[in-house]
């Protein structure tokens, strides 16, 4: 049975984890809180149709489930709840065939603003369908590099998060952001395009 917003919207995530154990009603508060974001989430790192992505994220809850006794609350819910995720995604990635076909996705203006700094914006000069040229360019990145451009700049995760959720100390995230930066705009200087 799914609970009434307003009850959901009462608790927060430690508190319906900790319902979710005695009443198994509490965890439809989890799903209806995180499934959108989630799901936006799967699709950014993966690319696959918008089924297998509710695949994955049933298969990912399902998951959550069965961990919900083992939670950490030492964790931030989200984190810990996005690294379940994470590593269901990565899982469907190493098991398709086709990843990468598919590459029809919402993209936030804002994933295009991080190449820069507020004085060096020159995405004025990008094509018109620069979305779909970012997609290209992101999606011929290394996974690691993909993954902390996707959670920072996709998802808006801190640095912190980002670390709770890739299992990699703070400054090895900030080294990744930094590299992976550098490494799209070579990529896009490539194609003609000047970022800096």
């Amino acid at each position: 049975m799914v609970l009434p917003k307003k009850i959901c919207d009462e608790l927060n995530d430690l508190q319906i984890i900790e319902k979710s154990l005695i009443e198994l009603d509490y965890f439809s508060c989890l799903f209806e809180r995180y499934e959108e974001r989630l799901l936006h989430y799967i699709k950014h790192i993966t690319h696959v149709p918008n089924e297998e992505a509710e695949d994955i994220l049933q298969e990912s809850f399902i998951n959550i489930w069965k961990n919900l006794n083992a939670f950490d609350t030492s964790l931030k819910t989200s984190s810990w709840i996005f690294r379940i995720v994470h590593n269901q995604a990565i899982s469907t990635l190493r098991k398709s065939k086709s990843f990468g076909k598919n590459k029809k996705l919402e993209w936030k203006e804002s994933f295009l603003d991080f190449l820069t700094d507020d004085t060096s914006n020159n995405f004025g000069e990008l094509p018109i369908d620069k979305e779909h040229l970012t997609r290209e360019i992101l999606e011929q990145l290394p996974l690691p590099y993909k993954e902390v451009l996707v959670l920072k700049f996709l998802e808006n995760m801190s640095y912190d998060d980002i670390s709770d959720v890739l299992k990699i100390p703070e400054g090895t995230v900030a080294t990744r952001i930094n590299r992976a930066k550098k490494a799209f705009a070579k990529l896009a200087s490539r194609q003609g395009i000047s970022i800096f």
